[in-house]
């Protein structure tokens, strides 16, 4: 089975949007470091301008603003606060544009991926999963993988950085204060990490619970028809109702787990907030430091406290990210029908044997030792209870599913069918289902389904021996009328 780790599943759909990525986290943290100038700016105004102070090194374009006076200077710095505030739109401008291209491929990419691996999957594997539940994981999921990778490691690594910058810059104005807003930043974000790691399990619980509420819907509109003839209203009622009761349930228990962390977390944010004012302002008044380097300082931990409490928000994305991508993973590493070795692709109008056959379904065999031959050109009838293996056989002989080692074999034109190329062999062998299915197309659609390109000869042909082409031709549209999902505006022996 093929292997689909975590980041190389990430990875494999990036590939070609990597260069967007990292163009966005440049203008993001460019973005960053013109936030940063901001503060800086105003220090200078403040220390400089309305006070004595020297000009920092780098500011010395604001000197012969300084030097005319304070109007003047303050226009100065008015102006590049306001061209910072430009450059900083620009970048942010080209980043976003960024993002959404690689968020879009990638997401595209990662559905194209998935459809077209289940388009390959063996009818066994569909049997055994719900179609609302591979919906949900090929919908919900990628959506939640797509935000994740994309938005929130996007925002780790921005948070970092700007974790990193800012203290930087902190620490080159005070140590001493720097130190006492560090002090909270551990308390802060290892509060958020051991609350999101704890409740990992239960966002697990809640997905599964969308995937089965999502397949009771989706049964609920298949069948729509039964539901109506039987009366079953109050039944599906009450059954979707129930469902939809426990997944209430699940995320209102996750939504008292999370205000409590909110609630918590804002006090120890406030307080570490109050602590670095207080602390800031005795050292304002004792001269330790300027005001305008107060209000700086007061600036950068404003701007830095709260990305570092959205850890806890990336956690918990990033663990559901992670139930996420493990179910988008299972359809990936499922193993698709592969082609025989040798895929032959010989004439299909020889013998059909059916040699010792034996095969089942859980465990207990449907057919034992199944033996007979149908000679080409005839027609033969099969008659047996419910539950004998009359469908098996077709379904055996069209490889929809595949005899086990030791299961007999069966043969036309003395091939075995497991040498035989699926689609080759399926071309061949025409299957009528017990439940007839059509899509929500036109009826030309369906009727040529099984091979688009055949022309109008075959169409109406294939109709005349239907005994439905009159009843077509009264369509409106005729052929090319639309019919509802699986046919519900037909009727039943339409």
């Amino acid at each position: 089975m093929q292997n689909h780790p975590k980041a190389a599943l990430v990875l494999r759909f990036l590939r070609g949007r990597a260069r967007l990525l990292v163009l966005s986290l440049a203008c993001s943290m460019l973005c960053i470091v013109l936030g940063a100038m901001t503060p800086q700016v105003i220090k200078a105004a403040v220390d400089c301008v309305l006070g004595d102070a020297p000009l920092p090194a780098g500011f010395g374009f604001l000197a012969p603003a300084v030097d005319a006076g304070v109007l003047p200077a303050l226009l100065a710095a008015a102006a590049t606060l306001a061209f910072l505030a430009l450059c900083n739109a620009l970048s942010d401008y080209v980043g976003r544009m960024a993002l959404a291209r690689a968020s879009e491929g990638f997401i595209k990419a990662m559905r194209d991926a998935l459809f077209s691996h289940i388009q390959r999957l063996p009818f066994a594997w569909h049997v055994r999963h719900q179609t609302g539940e591979i919906i949900q994981r090929c919908t919900s999921d990628v959506e939640v993988v797509r935000s994740f990778v994309v938005n929130q490691l996007t925002e780790v690594v921005r948070t970092v950085f700007m974790v990193a910058f800012y203290l930087g810059l902190m620490l080159s104005m005070n140590a001493k204060l720097s130190l006492v807003a560090l002090v909270f930043l551990p308390i802060v974000a290892g509060y958020s990490m051991v609350f999101y790691t704890r409740i990992a399990r239960r966002f697990r619980t809640a997905d599964e619970a969308e995937g089965e509420l999502t397949s009771a819907v989706q049964e609920n509109l298949t069948g729509v028809r039964v539901v109506r003839a039987f009366g079953r209203e109050r039944f599906e009622v009450e059954r979707f109702d129930e469902r939809n009761e426990r997944f209430s349930a699940l995320w209102i228990h996750l939504g008292r787990l999370l205000s409590y962390y909110w609630c918590i977390g804002d006090l120890i944010t406030s307080i570490q907030i109050i602590t670095v004012v207080c602390a800031g302002a005795y050292m304002a008044v004792a001269g330790e430091i300027s005001l305008g380097m107060f209000l700086a300082f007061v600036s950068y931990n404003q701007s830095l406290i709260w990305p570092v409490r959205g850890l806890g928000r990336i956690l918990s994305e990033m663990s559901k990210a992670s139930v996420s991508i493990e179910r988008v993973r299972y359809i990936l590493d499922a193993q698709p029908e592969v082609e025989p070795e040798r895929a032959l692709t010989p004439p299909l109008d020889g013998d059909i044997r059916f040699e010792h056959v034996t095969f089942g379904y859980g465990g207990q065999d449907v057919l034992r030792d199944v033996s007979f031959t149908i000679p080409a050109g005839s027609t033969v009838g099969i008659l047996g209870g419910t539950g004998s293996g009359k469908s098996t056989l077709v379904h055996l002989l069209d490889r929809l599913y595949d005899l086990p080692d030791g299961g007999g074999r069966i043969t036309i034109g003395g091939v075995d069918v497991r040498d035989i190329r699926r689609s080759h062999l399926r071309r061949g062998v025409g299957l009528v289902l017990q439940e007839p299915f059509l899509f929500s197309r036109t009826v030309r659609e369906n009727i040529l389904a099984p091979d688009p390109q055949a022309g109008e000869d075959a169409l109406h042909e294939a109709a005349h021996t239907a005994c439905v082409d009159e009843a077509i031709e009264g369509f409106a549209d005729g052929y090319d009328t639309v019919v509802g999902e699986r046919g519900v505006t037909l009727s039943g022996g339409q």
